[in-house]
């Protein structure tokens, strides 16, 4: 515990505006490597799915956040926020390098979308991250109340579409999707009742019996 302890007062020092520094400096990185043909025949097509991979990183943290709290004492709640706008940040750099870069006809993009299964799905996960991303304020927070939390369940949907999306883009069963698939069912497993409620029922009647 004392590791852990350390490890949580450290975070307590990191500002949360530090995740979006280094997203925002890792997309410049990716883009500058595409443009100046560091990222090989295709750089459009590598800097979309390297956007699209570090937007699924920061859904798994985001995801994280609760079960590492819950289990293993560590507190990364504050940069909660943040991890989830990052993600957004992603989800739609991606999405635009495809339409823009990629596609280049918005006739062609919707065809895409209707035609292609794997990018309807990734299309589906998109819209559910926007509410999300809109209300991602304290406003929204004190507005919506109870409902702000309901609304942002929706992550959880969203988080399994944008695997289920990067599962179908890959050529052939790759094990990085399917490893990525199974962490963010994993996280959502943690969040079951039967899970998460007993843990929290024998920590109260440890602190109950030592009084």
């Amino acid at each position: 515990m004392a590791f852990v302890d350390r490890f949580n007062s450290a975070v307590r020092r990191l500002p949360a505006w530090t995740v979006y520094v280094g997203s925002v400096a890792y997309a410049g990185w990716v883009f500058f490597q595409g443009a100046t043909g560091a990222l090989g025949p295709n750089p459009v097509e590598a800097i979309e799915h390297a956007y699209g991979e570090a937007a699924l990183y920061l859904l798994i943290a985001g995801l994280a956040v609760t079960p590492l709290r819950r289990f293993a004492k560590v507190n990364l709640l504050k940069f909660r926020r943040a991890i989830g706008l990052a993600c957004f940040f992603f989800v739609t750099a991606h999405l635009l390098t495809w339409a823009v870069l990629d596609v280049q006809a918005l006739d062609r993009v919707w065809a895409d979308i209707v035609k292609r299964p794997y990018i309807t799905v990734g299309m589906a996960a998109f819209v559910l991250l926007l509410p999300l991303a809109v209300t991602s304020n304290n406003v929204s927070v004190r507005r919506l109340g109870p409902k702000w939390r309901q609304l942002h369940r929706l992550a959880y949907p969203a988080a399994v579409l944008g695997a289920v999306h990067y599962v179908m883009l890959v050529k052939g069963w790759q094990v990085k999707p399917l490893v990525m698939l199974g962490i963010i069912l994993v996280l959502l497993a943690l969040r079951l009742p039967g899970i998460a409620k007993p843990r929290r029922a024998r920590a109260a009647g440890g602190a109950q019996s030592r009084a």
